[in-house]
């Protein structure tokens, strides 16, 4: 049964627009390629493909070059919706916390859709950045002190949402 989650106003995302955009995705996945790219991700995004979904997914190990930033971002932008997929190691990357952020950002902006899928991790960690949601903040703390609380915001937010939660097993 979906629930309805109340988003509450936060840190500002990242600063460009989200909300001037036209659709080119039906979907885009959010993903820890090192976690999921070549099992769970890859299935799930051929069977959108397969059933008629346009998907945006990374293909690439992630460089970086400022080009490939920007696609990223603006394929965000160009989407209707999100799947961001929770695992493990999710929170240890600063591009997918960053990319987290412009989805968050789009869906107070312009309404997108989120379904966040957690992949054998609890939602209360990833909401209460527990365990491995909460070791890599130490880390981020350091090197990026000035987005860490937008992106612990839009996780919370986004892991507070209705989804989709796979078990082990």
């Amino acid at each position: 049964m979906a629930t309805t989650s109340k988003i509450q106003k936060g840190p500002s995302p990242v600063s460009s627009s989200c909300s001037e955009t036209h659709v080119k995705f039906d979907v885009f996945l959010n993903f820890r390629g090192e976690d999921t790219r070549d099992n769970f991700t890859d299935h799930l995004y051929h069977s959108l493909v397969d059933n008629g979904i346009h998907t945006f997914k990374d293909a690439h190990k992630l460089d970086a070059g400022t080009d490939m930033k920007q696609n990223l971002l603006d394929a965000i932008r160009k989407s209707k919706m999100a799947l961001v997929i929770f695992s493990k190691d999710y929170a240890s990357s600063t591009w997918c916390l960053e990319e987290l952020t412009e989805i968050f950002k789009c869906m107070k902006e312009r309404g997108m859709k989120i379904w966040p899928i957690f992949y054998h991790v609890q939602p209360s960690d990833v909401r209460q950045q527990k365990g491995t949601f909460g070791e890599p903040f130490v880390k981020h703390s350091k090197n990026f002190k000035e987005k860490v609380d937008k992106w612990k915001f839009a996780l919370k937010q986004v892991a507070s949402l209705s989804g989709s939660h796979l078990k082990d097993g």
